[in-house]
């Protein structure tokens, strides 16, 4: 998190001093567009859109450029180099909180809201005596940031099965790191995304935590976002071909799954198995503000949050 204020915080003196960057047009006349996108199972819509020509059908000649996380989008687009990006939601809130100019234009990703059928989860070794979420209690858990969605939504499932939230002591670690750490012993329990959790399983990991199923139902974990900086039409078009985007691939999960040997290394073994999010176009405000209710409450957020002000 400490990384995440840094980045935040050199932006608004980025943003202070820079202006709308011009318009762009291809060759064909088509509007020129640089997404920072990261390159996991949740952007798959994105991808499938522009393989699709939805973005052709606006005028849009869409570049998606990878990104490693929620800050360097953030900081991407308040910066001028991206006109649209992708973040999760407590980036998003802290990013307004902080001041930045960020505005959503649609979902990103949403929970399956599934119990035993959701793209994160908390394990444990097969052999660990933790048996529910409530024994995670002062316990070790690795999140792959902290002061993120992870641990807040982490705490959501412990206080609802009856833990102590506040006794949990968590572990900043990337999540391909996470299963071999676990398997060390070197903590008790890991949060994990797909296609990490298919993977740790396959392994012998077990679940005893389905937290964005347990953090609020139909939890918009991520959003596709944009700055003042970019004109309205533009915004328009683009939040027209990324919500057709979405509710294609919503209704395709095999050429979701196609997509991903694209842009992505997942074996193509655990492509098949793993357990695909939703991709609903519209945003669940509810689930927004419980997240950012959440943060507030664990600190992570300084005053209450007008989601709002952020999702229009």
């Amino acid at each position: 998190m400490r990384r995440a204020i840094v980045v935040l915080s050199a932006v608004l003196l980025t943003a202070a001093c820079g202006g709308s960057p011009p318009t762009a047009t291809d060759s064909q006349g088509k509007t020129k567009v640089n997404a920072g996108v990261i390159a996991i199972v949740d952007t798959a819509p994105i991808h499938l859109g522009k393989s699709k020509g939805f973005f052709d059908e606006q005028n849009i000649d869409l570049t998606i450029t990878p990104v490693q996380g929620g800050a360097a989008a953030i900081s991407g687009a308040v910066s001028g180099q991206f006109q649209f990006a992708f973040a999760n939601t407590t980036s998003l809130l802290t990013a307004k909180q902080q001041g930045l100019d960020v505005k959503v234009v649609s979902n990103g990703v949403s929970s399956t809201s599934e119990q035993g059928k959701d793209f994160s989860a908390v394990l444990v070794k097969k052999d660990s005596p933790i048996k529910a979420a409530a024994e995670l209690t002062g316990k070790k858990i690795s999140v792959n940031q902290l002061k993120n969605i992870g641990d807040t939504t982490v705490r959501a499932s412990v206080r609802k099965a009856g833990g102590d939230p506040s006794k949990i002591e968590f572990i900043e670690m990337p999540f391909p790191d996470a299963p071999a750490a676990l398997d060390a012993g070197r903590v008790d329990a890991i949060w994990v995304v797909e296609p990490f959790v298919s993977q740790a399983i396959s392994q012998g990991a077990r679940p005893v935590a389905w937290n964005f199923a347990d953090a609020a139902p139909n939890l918009t974990v991520a959003m596709y976002f944009t700055t003042g900086k970019t004109d309205a039409d533009l915004t328009k078009r683009f939040t027209t071909a990324i919500r057709k985007s979405l509710e294609y691939a919503d209704g395709h999960p095999d050429e979701v799954r196609e997509i991903l040997k694209t842009y992505t290394k997942i074996a193509p073994e655990v492509i098949a198995k793993m357990y695909l999010p939703k991709w609903p176009a519209e945003v669940n405000k509810q689930s927004v503000q419980t997240i950012a209710d959440l943060a507030q409450a664990d600190g992570i957020l300084k005053d209450k949050v007008d989601v709002s002000a952020l999702v229009q």
